[in-house]
């Protein structure tokens, strides 16, 4: 259904955001990222803590690709 809008005013957009006025059918944004984090990594706290006697990350791939974000709509 249309709408009007008024002011807008937009302080920041990330890499990967959208942003749309007015009508729409599907909004999707594309990006992809993987990961690598240890143990303990995305504590957040005004205090931790975190004892790791031995922490290691696997960064192995077997496959070359992962799910591809190609041909979405």
């Amino acid at each position: 259904m249309p709408a009007f809008v008024g002011a807008v005013q937009i302080a920041n957009i990330s890499s990967s955001g959208v942003f749309n006025i007015g009508d729409v059918f599907q909004i999707q944004p594309i990006s992809s990222t993987k990961v690598f984090a240890g143990a303990g990594s995305f504590n957040t706290a005004d205090q931790v803590k975190v004892i790791n006697e031995l922490s290691s990350t696997n960064t192995f791939d077997a496959d070359l690709v992962d799910q591809g974000i190609g041909f979405t709509l």
